[in-house]
């Protein structure tokens, strides 16, 4: 019963770090797939919007099917209701360049958080995968101690089998870390770097978009 139990330990643990193994290659593919379509996605809308002749022309692109859409969009919809604000919400009250600031950047914060989904995952399983392979293989050392105890002799054929398992464990432990950490360090990169191009974006917008509102301000 207490081989058995041994022997269960030990696959159970070999099973959980395949898991791991699976859905750190899972995230990978998924999030390489995002990151494409965002980039993508940026690089077709900041083409669109920088050949629009002005910001009305703008405010006509498709912003839903990229981040950086999406931080013009919320421009362009605080513009809109700020423009509009007859009864004078406190939300929309005072300077037009601060409350357009505050509203790009907390959109900004919106996409970096959308983009980091997934990571803490790979995080987690690049610093626990050893730990647990690591507990299969002092488990698997203990079994292969009990097959001597019972058997009274240290041979190989009877600390074969214990201590195979022990080293599988600690192996596809290793294998389960490495991809993760490689694969969250990759990815924290890239979502700094888009990042850095929707700041770049805003920081461009909003300087349009005052310039603009001071334009149709000298016209009234």
């Amino acid at each position: 019963m207490v081989e058995m139990s041994s022997a269960g330990i030990v696959q159970i643990t070999l099973w959980v770090l395949i898991g791991f193994s699976v859905v750190t290659w899972a995230i990978i593919f998924l999030k390489s797939y995002e990151q494409w379509r965002v980039n993508r996605g940026n690089r077709a809308y900041a083409q669109a919007f920088w050949s629009a002749a002005d910001l009305s022309e703008a405010v006509r692109l498709d912003q839903s099917s990229s981040a950086i859409g999406r931080i013009a969009g919320a421009g362009f919809a605080l513009l809109a209701d700020w423009q509009g604000n007859t009864s004078r919400m406190l939300q929309l009250s005072g300077d037009v360049q601060e409350i357009l600031e505050r509203c790009l950047r907390q959109q900004i914060s919106k996409e970096r958080k959308a983009l980091e989904q997934g990571l803490s995952i790979l995080a987690s399983v690049g610093s626990t995968s050893p730990f647990v392979g690591l507990f299969g293989t002092v488990w698997g050392i203990m079994h292969a101690l009990q097959d001597i105890s019972h058997a009274g002799s240290a041979s190989l054929d009877v600390v074969a089998g214990p201590i195979g398992e022990a080293l599988i464990a600690t192996a596809i432990g290793i294998a389960a870390a490495i991809p993760a950490v490689l694969a969250y360090n990759f990815f924290l990169r890239q979502v700094k770097l888009c990042e850095a191009e929707l700041e770049y974006f805003a920081t461009d917008f909003l300087h349009l978009a005052v310039k603009a509102n001071l334009q149709a301000n000298e016209g009234k």
